[in-house]
């Protein structure tokens, strides 16, 4: 007799079955995506905060901030996660209005916001960092 009980698999067995489908990915990386920018938002404010207190505020983070290689990698951390973020966003917008709701239509839509993102990230990475 074949039971229906639910069964619960390893860590290795749901990442091989997610990691298959373009919506699980696009699903995993929009939640990661989230975390990432409300984790740097407060580095960023206190950037803004400095840089706005003053002219010698600004020239310090001018030159010692934005001149130290591990915090413009941050910085593009966080616009990478923001603009993945905001192009998945969109496409889940779209699919309450009804738009991309099937499972194929889904998956194109999933593969789409996906090369977007890419596109948008490494030219903030190009942007940024260079």
């Amino acid at each position: 007799m074949k039971s229906n009980r639910p069964v619960n698999l390893s860590m290795g067995q749901v990442l091989a079955v997610n990691l298959r489908s373009p919506v699980a990915i696009a699903s995993i990386l929009h939640r990661l995506s989230g975390v990432i920018v409300f984790l740097l938002v407060p580095v960023l404010l206190w950037i803004l905060d400095k840089s706005l207190s003053s002219p010698d505020g600004f020239e310090y983070v001018k030159t010692v901030v934005f001149g130290n290689l591990i915090v413009r990698f941050v910085v593009w951390v966080f616009v990478a996660g923001l603009i993945y973020h905001f192009v998945n966003g969109i496409k889940h917008l779209l699919a309450d209005l009804g738009v991309a709701e099937e499972l194929q239509s889904g998956r194109i839509a999933a593969t789409i916001s996906l090369i977007l993102s890419a596109v948008g990230i490494v030219a903030a990475f190009v942007w940024i960092m260079f």
